[in-house]
């Protein structure tokens, strides 16, 4: 049983993935519990923590977001809530622009929280003092990256005693699946009356049974579309959508959310004649094509735009995610040398047809460049493999013949074209777009909810070929509901085992910026880097004590998890591989040379809880 690579953000995290066949764009996060308080409030005192609150934000950059593991909450007595001041409920205006407002908190994490959406939540409660939204919010959050705490739990623990009596407004239904009811439990326990939620989750298997928990513990919960049917609302509606496209798109169509970018001159060239490009757009929209990257788990070229540009597909200038680079080339007519195969900050895939140069396969795997062969390479089997993967967003930066091939086959939702004030010419220049196979002009694709933006010099259009699919109205019976769990679990990372004990300032030093990272996929990240520059700084023990560690951290993330347990016993008798290409300690590799640590230790703890075995067995020594 082969275990999928892409979802293990880090080894040493140990996400659900790792003994999933599939993956699952279902969240699933931390247990923890929410605050509650046992500090007497009052309306003024309440008024005076949301002004102060409100504040904070203000000044605090749109980049910050919540470190882990957490920190340990605090346990309050909760005490009745305070005589309403106002209601918010009779007002939608303010529904709506705090809706909205729970969407636009969701945005800052886009591009970091693959395979899962992104969550808002804003908790609110009005102020006899003023009429304003801001001033009334006391606590907001957002899911930053797959293995820290949710957005409902760092909402209610900003907001802490003022939670009590509010409403909280979430861009999208939770996603409590696998029994990990954080997210409702942070609301109840915070003590939430009502709720205001913009979308119900587009996963069969999760929509409305967050909601129909919440309504089990009696908070009043309020549905954009459903019990929220005004006009008011059609912008929140809007906003909602949007930030959650890519999850929308991939419940649709199976596929991920897939945008073109590209930059053509005034007479809608992206290159000279000869092929040169550089640049066509100004460098305020190579600075939005950067955060575009950012926001994608993958940015997909040609094998001309490699040969040509020799690009490097990174998001440099933008702090935090990375997305993996792929190149689809049928016959891999391809330079040996290319800043592509560096994948030190970066991971790259080369799709290929079967068969194809299997001498040069070989070399850009000893560089550690991941070739995955196709039996017929196309867009809609490349895309199939990314959604297999658990990719949400997908860039294309190709060129003019694979966007066309791209946009035939239906896996090209939006297009981002960058217009610059410039005029090359040229009869055999390229163009954005290759042949459709359209003869009249009434064939043409028309965009919808078409925008338009000035960059510098240069015009921004965008607009989506495929509406964005809005599942909500289709609601299936509640088989059962999730429990309420307080539980608190803290996300604990292990990356940092490595530089631990050394007697060096600048080890302990990165000891403390990796237990400080954001996510997972940074913490390992930083520690790949570091080790790499600096392999002075790794403990002299740790190729003798690293696979003690990684079964430590194992047993911990199972012990968290119950359902991860369920998991791995209904693997029982059969062979566990991690399926890394390239890992040969950890993983398998190719075919099958690696050691597979990963899956030995994973078929030990297998054995260990069924009893055929006893807790201290050693793995190095299993065939």
């Amino acid at each position: 049983m082969h275990l999928p690579r892409k979802l293990i953000q880090s080894k040493w995290a140990m996400s659900l993935s790792t003994i999933a066949k599939t993956s699952s764009p279902a969240s699933a996060r931390p247990r923890a519990a929410a605050e509650t308080s046992s500090v007497p409030t009052t309306p003024a005192k309440h008024a005076a923590a949301a002004s102060a609150a409100a504040r904070r934000r203000r000044g605090r950059s749109g980049s910050h977001h919540p470190h882990f593991p957490p920190p340990a909450l605090r346990t309050r007595r909760c005490l009745p809530a305070p005589r309403a001041v106002a209601s918010l409920s009779g007002s939608q205006a303010h529904d709506a622009l705090l809706l909205r407002r729970a969407a636009d908190v969701a945005d800052r994490s886009a591009g970091l929280t693959s395979p899962h959406p992104n969550f808002g939540c804003v908790i609110a409660r009005p102020q006899l003092e003023t009429d304003s939204v801001e001033a009334w919010v006391v606590g907001e959050g957002f899911l930053y990256a797959q293995g820290t705490p949710c957005a409902e739990l760092l909402a209610a623990q900003e907001a802490g005693e003022h939670a009590r009596g509010a409403t909280a407004y979430l861009n999208l239904e939770p996603g409590d699946c696998y029994g990990d009811s954080t997210a409702v439990a942070s609301l109840v326990q915070a003590g939430i009356t009502r709720v205001v939620v913009g979308l119900r989750h587009p996963l069969k298997h999760l929509r409305g049974k967050a909601i129909q928990a919440l309504r089990s513990e009696g908070i009043q919960v309020d549905v954009v579309g459903e019990d929220l049917q005004s006009k008011t609302f059609e912008e929140a509606l809007k906003s909602c959508l949007i930030v959650n496209a890519p999850i929308l798109y991939r419940a649709a169509f199976r596929v991920p959310f897939s945008v073109l970018k590209y930059a053509m001159t005034a007479d809608g060239k992206i290159a000279a004649s000869s092929g040169h490009a550089s640049w066509v757009s100004g460098k305020s929209s190579r600075g939005r094509v950067f955060e575009l990257r950012g926001r994608s788990d993958a940015v997909i070229v040609g094998g001309n735009t490699v040969r040509r540009d020799d690009p490097r597909l990174t998001a440099r200038h933008v702090k935090g995610h990375v997305p993996v680079r792929i190149v689809m080339s049928q016959s891999l007519n391809l330079p040996e040398e290319a800043n592509l195969w560096n994948v030190s900050d970066a991971y790259t895939i080369v799709a290929t047809q079967r068969g194809a140069r299997r001498d040069f396969q070989k070399k850009l795997a000893m560089k550690g460049v991941e070739v995955v062969e196709f039996d017929m390479l196309n867009p809609r089997d490349v895309m199939s493999y990314c959604y297999d993967r658990g990719y949400l967003s997908v860039l294309w930066e190709c060129g003019g013949t694979l966007a066309a091939s791209a946009i035939s086959s239906s896996v090209i939702h939006k297009i981002y074209a960058f217009l610059a004030p410039k005029i090359i010419g040229g009869i055999n220049a390229p163009t954005p777009v290759g042949e459709l196979g359209m003869s009249q002009m009434t064939q043409a694709i028309d965009l919808i909810d078409v925008s338009y933006e000035q960059i510098g010099r240069d015009m921004l259009m965008s607009g989506y070929i495929q509406p964005i699919p809005d599942l909500s109205p289709v609601i299936p019976s509640i088989d059962e509901i999730p429990s309420v769990d307080p539980d608190v679990s803290p996300y604990e990372t292990n990356i940092a085992h490595k530089f631990v004990g050394v007697n060096n300032s600048q080890a302990r030093d990165l000891v403390q910026e990796i237990k400080q990272a954001k996510s997972p996929e940074e913490a390992a990240r930083i520690g790949r880097t570091q080790q790499r520059e600096f392999p002075e700084l790794v403990r002299k023990d740790w190729e003798s004590t690293k696979i003690d560690v990684m079964y430590k951290a194992i047993k911990c993330k199972f012990s968290t998890y119950p359902h991860l347990t369920k998991m791995l016993l209904s693997t029982a008798g059969s062979v566990l591989v991690e399926a890394s290409p390239h890992d040969l300690f950890w993983g398998g590799g190719r075919e099958g040379e690696g050691l597979n640590y990963l899956g030995r230790l994973l078929m030990q703890l297998r054995s260990e809880i069924l009893g055929t075995v006893p807790a201290s067995v050693e793995v190095g020594g299993t065939a």
